[in-house]
């Protein structure tokens, strides 16, 4: 692999995810694929559900780099199968969003019950730590988030949904 192909497979990796900023496409799972080969870039991404908002941007940060590049020959391929979930989130990426304030997915998506509403959810506070917290919304900031309050230091934040 040359530099300059290096290079735009790194600057795609890093693009950052436009509602979550501190954390990239890759470390949110939605970047599935990059090739290069002959001077032919493919890129497969998948939303984190179908119809997100986010995907438009993403592929317009795609075709920014490729064009920076000069390559004229690019695929974005948007799959909607096998459907995202939040376990494809990183453990940077976690860490990441407690930092910024976002409560990550607290179970893999192997729990149906979670999935369903039908289980037990403690949601860690990202502010204080606590997990004496309520849901306030089941829709946050966006539709893949819920709001909630901590009982203990009082401030609001979003909770990622396990999908």
């Amino acid at each position: 692999m040359t530099p300059q192909q290096e290079a735009i497979i790194n600057e795609i990796k890093a693009i950052p995810d436009p509602e979550i900023p501190v954390i990239t496409i890759e470390e949110l799972g939605i970047l599935k694929n990059i090739s290069l080969e002959n001077n032919i870039l493919n890129v497969t991404i998948t939303p984190t559900y179908t119809g997100c908002p986010a995907m438009q941007h993403i592929e317009d940060d795609i075709k920014k780099i490729a064009e920076k590049y000069l390559l004229s020959n690019y695929k974005i391929n948007t799959v909607l199968s096998p459907a995202w979930t939040t376990d494809w989130i990183t453990d940077v990426a976690k860490e990441k969003l407690i930092a910024y304030g976002i409560a990550p997915p607290e179970k893999t998506s192997v729990n149906k019950a979670i999935l369903l509403g039908k289980a037990n959810r403690v949601v860690k506070c990202p502010q204080c730590g606590s997990v004496d917290t309520e849901m306030i919304n089941q829709f946050g900031s966006t539709a893949c988030k819920a709001l909630y309050k901590c009982k203990q230091c009082m401030e609001p934040f979003d909770y990622f949904k396990c999908l």
